[in-house]
């Protein structure tokens, strides 16, 4: 008896961890590490009824479930009214791409998707691979840098600047604005972060109004600025929301698949030795620590999930993070595997509102990730790292690196 005694403990423990879970009151140590606790809902309350009434899922299987059902909806003018009050971050995040359903989405879709066609992604790689090799060079001369702040997170503003033709003095202006938009979509927000966050959307949709005022003087055909003018959809917001998106995402790519390969330095000199598994590792990156590790529902009609009945008007928590280390779906989901296959993770999400840029973000990871490996033998934290904090977008904020070249 005494030998299985503590077993017992831990499952007394995890049912505890999983029983006062509630996602509108986080601890630091989740926000760090969420993994473990996204192992006790799993196992003890997978379908996890908050005190509010909303439902965390955290299962592969039952994500993937409301990913496919059509009658769940995005649109989260709801939710978001009494959150952010009549302004600019309600404004903002009520127009936009992602939080919207049909026919709203499906037409800023599809104007949005000519920016992200196999053709124009082509195009872009060359520069994308030009300034990667502007940022390692920089990174060479200095030996130590910030992988987040001198190239992880300046990579993709930089790109999706150069595809709005923001001109480059005004990008760091417009970097912050982001940081304070996106920060909002946390579960909590405080009054200051509210207050910056209306004041950022105000300060972004001025600027973006007087870059917009000088493109129709001149409109062009190779950027998605004058494409969005001609289009006439709902400008500005979604310019916002292109930046935003656009530098995320992949941020996120390349810090966390960095560190990744350094936690698992079997891994690292697996991928230096075969370059041609880039892709896969990729893809495992993605699913290992996902950029973004939460989604949002509202059910429509009465639905059953596991042993749940959902009422229409629940709000649905979707634990992408979660579901990407549902060890039902992947074998051993702790450990890194770059040649692990299959890998259907759920890092974009699915359905019609899979995440439009993932080529791109893709693209810019194995770019990025891979000039890091070929420019440098010895990548190796340089002082303590710090993680953003945030529970949808898993980053850091600062990693920093010493680096030797080959």
């Amino acid at each position: 008896m005494a030998a299985s005694w503590p077993a017992e403990m831990e499952q007394v423990a995890t049912a505890a961890v999983a029983r006062d879970f509630n996602l509108y009151k986080l601890t630091p140590a989740f926000l760090e590490d969420p993994f473990p606790v996204y192992h006790a809902l799993r196992h003890h309350s997978p379908v996890h009824r908050m005190p509010d009434g909303s439902v965390f899922l955290s299962r592969y299987a039952d994500v993937l479930e409301v990913y496919r059902d059509r009658r769940m909806s995005s649109d989260k003018t709801k939710e978001f009214g009494p959150k952010f009050g009549d302004g600019g971050l309600y404004r903002h995040h009520t127009t936009s791409l992602v939080f919207n359903d049909p026919p709203l989405h499906t037409r800023v879709r599809k104007l949005l998707a000519e920016a992200f066609t196999p053709r124009a992604m082509r195009q872009m790689e060359p520069s994308i691979g030009r300034m990667v090799d502007g940022f390692l060079d920089d990174a060479a001369e200095r030996e130590q840098v910030d992988l987040i702040g001198d190239f992880a997170f300046a990579l993709p503003v930089g790109v999706i600047c150069d595809m709005l033709g923001v001109p480059v003095a005004d990008r760091d202006r417009l970097r912050d604005w982001a940081v304070t938009i996106l920060g909002a979509l946390e579960p909590v927000i405080s009054d200051d972060h509210l207050h910056r966050g209306n004041a950022a959307v105000e300060g972004f949709s001025a600027y973006l109004k007087d870059l917009i005022d000088e493109r129709r003087k001149a409109l062009r055909d190779d950027d998605i600025l004058s494409r969005l003018i001609m289009g006439e959809v709902e400008l500005i917001q979604n310019c916002i929301f292109l930046l935003n998106a656009g530098h995320e995402t992949t941020t996120n790519l390349i810090g966390n698949g960095i560190a990744a390969l350094l936690a698992f330095p079997g891994e690292l000199q697996r991928l230096r030795d075969n370059p041609g598994m880039m892709d896969s590792a990729i893809e495992e990156f993605l699913r290992f620590e996902s950029s973004n590790q939460l989604g949002n529902r509202r059910v429509t009609v009465e639905t059953r999930i596991g042993d749940a009945v959902l009422s229409p008007g629940t709000v649905i928590h979707l634990g992408i993070g979660a579901a990407n280390r549902d060890p039902a779906m992947f074998h051993d989901p702790d450990r890194l595997d770059i040649t692990r296959s299959p890998n259907r993770h759920l890092a974009f999400g699915w359905g019609a509102h899979v995440c439009m840029g993932n080529t791109l973000a893709r693209m810019e990871g194995r770019i990025a990730i891979r000039g890091l490996l070929d420019r440098f033998a010895t990548i190796e934290p340089d002082g303590p790292s710090a993680r953003t904090g945030r529970a949808r977008f898993r980053g850091f904020r600062t990693f920093p690196v010493r680096l030797r070249q080959n």
